[in-house]
């Protein structure tokens, strides 16, 4: 098992046999001790949170693969907080893909001339380039076209999946009193060149509130499991 990259929230080995496992942390992103899954930094460290988050991912890939949803997802190993998952090439140096179903967040900093806080949204997808230096900036489709990371075609596949996805989360924080503001995925392209989602969905790439009430990332999957 060789280490090839040690991220923000999680370490990735390359295994034998072609596979790669997903190392889970207990750092999460967020600047001065306050979480944010939209932050470019680690900003504390949570004991548990990466179990809390790979349980979460577990449960969701798995609810993915009964809808026949393209994951890497392979299996999870919850006492060694791993998960292994197929190899997949990013596109460019990596996007993430947000749905968003409420203005909060960067989207209500953007666009706050024209909506209230918490104001719905028919869930809005925008992606960002994954780029620490210069904030994430959003990409348009015809910009990642003409760049080279993602044809028109791969897009529509990107977006249309993001959807899905997103939709099956919401409702099931819907099913036990949440609201899903929002969710950060990333996607990749699998051996055969196919896109299907990677990396995780956990408390920490998505905002969930109860009546208003922001849930924190470990409190959501005490809610979900308890």
């Amino acid at each position: 098992m060789k280490l090839t990259y040690s991220g923000k929230t999680k370490d990735v080995y390359q295994l034998e046999d072609g596979h790669v496992l997903l190392k889970f942390k207990d750092d999460v992103t967020g600047e001065d001790g306050v979480f944010d899954p939209g932050a470019n930094t680690v900003g504390l460290t949570i004991e548990g949170a990466g179990k809390s988050g790979l349980r979460m991912t577990q449960y969701f890939f798995e609810k993915l693969a009964e809808q026949n949803v393209p994951t890497h997802y392979i299996n999870a190993d919850l006492d060694e907080v791993t998960m292994t998952v197929k190899p997949a090439t990013v596109f460019g140096k990596g996007l993430e893909v947000i749905c968003r179903f409420r203005a909060v967040g960067s989207f209500l900093r953007r666009y706050g001339a024209y909506c209230s806080e918490g104001q719905a949204l028919d869930a809005f997808v925008e992606v960002t380039l994954k780029d620490d230096d210069r904030q994430d900036p959003p990409i348009s489709k015809d910009g990642l076209a003409q760049l080279g990371i993602l044809s028109h075609e791969e897009y529509d596949v990107l977006k249309q999946l993001t959807k899905q996805i997103s939709e099956i989360v919401k409702a099931e924080m819907a099913d036990n009193g949440l609201d899903l503001y929002d969710i950060k995925l990333e996607f990749g392209r699998d051996p055969e060149g196919s896109i299907m989602l990677i990396d995780e969905i956990s408390g920490g790439n998505m905002r969930v509130y109860q009546d208003e009430t922001y849930i924190a990332p470990m409190d959501l999957e005490k809610i979900l499991f308890s």
